[in-house]
């Protein structure tokens, strides 16, 4: 059995002010707070002696190797990222950042953000511009029919508003 994996398709390097102080954030706190916790733990554990059937002591170094990893990925993606701070010139379609409300097909209204892969986030409504129905919504305008095909089958929308500020602000661009 080959351990060959293919390579993952790229993500898109755009991200909002929001999401580069949240990846931030949680870098700051791998790096300057959990990871000395548990280099402190682990040392204590290493105190303790035989380590080969030290539990604490296997579990935390696995942990650290989790932590420097995500540490390694965050510190060269932060590098790579656009961050996108103004609105696009023509606020009438959907680019990057803008909220969209859409009438879906079975007569619910729903509202999204399009976002960059790294702020994606179901509870907050925040779908990948990098997602299925991303890229369809990507370039459209106000009133147009969206056509998904998901695994669950075709989903049809109509593009009710877009906004580029937040989804309970009042201020819609169209």
């Amino acid at each position: 059995m080959s351990r060959y994996r293919p390579p993952a398709k790229p993500m898109s390097a755009y991200i909002t002010p929001e999401g580069q102080k949240m990846l931030k954030e949680e870098l700051h706190f791998l790096w300057k707070v959990e990871r000395p916790q548990v280099t402190a733990q682990v040392s204590a554990a290493a105190a303790l002696g035989d380590r080969s059937e030290n539990a604490e002591y296997i579990y935390g170094k696995k942990r650290l190797r989790e932590i420097d990893s995500r540490v390694r990925f965050l510190r060269k993606r932060l590098e790579n990222l656009k961050v996108v701070e103004q609105p696009p010139t023509d606020t009438n379609k959907v680019y990057f950042g803008a909220w969209v409300e859409l009438y879906k097909d079975g007569g619910d209204t729903v509202k999204y953000r399009l976002v960059g892969p790294d702020e994606l986030d179901p509870a907050k409504n925040y779908i990948s511009m990098d997602s299925v129905l991303g890229k369809a919504l990507m370039g459209k305008s106000l009133d147009e029919e969206v056509i998904v095909e998901t695994p669950s089958g075709v989903h049809q929308y109509e593009i009710m508003a877009i906004a580029y500020s937040g989804p309970d602000t009042g201020s819609k661009v169209s």
